[in-house]
């Protein structure tokens, strides 16, 4: 007797197809840090959430130098969806350090202020209305 086919066997089973990623994954973090970032993003936010913000933020750290000086002084909706603001991407990022274990929060921190620096090296004047306020939000 012939051997059935392994599509025969499976045939009421649904074929899983792997999604394509929006956002590319950070780069130079451990595995464990990723598997952190994977379950918060399960638990409390939405699938990529992490790596949306964090690629905003790059984009905006690496981007044309006329993008980091017009969005700080730009028109601004307060809407983390419309993307208008870069302050609430970096506000997400700095609510999953908070969330996130020490150790992976460490990891993920190192690359998020070497960004931070880059940003505030190449926008000259940042406005804040106080010192302990948080600089990547304008509150003027």
């Amino acid at each position: 007797m012939p051997r059935r086919r392994p599509s025969a066997l499976r045939g009421d089973i649904p074929v899983r197809v792997p999604r394509r990623r929006r956002y590319p994954p950070i780069d130079r973090l451990s595995g464990s840090c990723a598997a952190d970032l994977r379950r918060l993003e399960r638990t409390r936010f939405w699938l990529e959430a992490i790596e949306e913000a964090f690629w905003h933020w790059r984009t905006l750290a690496h981007g044309p130098l006329r993008g980091v000086t017009d969005a700080f002084w730009g028109p601004r909706c307060e809407m983390y969806e419309c993307g208008c603001d870069p302050g609430s991407f970096r506000d997400f990022l700095e609510t999953a350090l908070h969330a996130l274990p020490k150790k992976s929060a460490r990891e993920l921190r190192v690359l998020v202020l070497a960004l931070d620096a880059k940003i505030a090296a190449r926008a000259r004047i940042i406005p804040v209305d106080a010192p302990d306020s948080p600089w990547w939000r304008r509150q003027v």
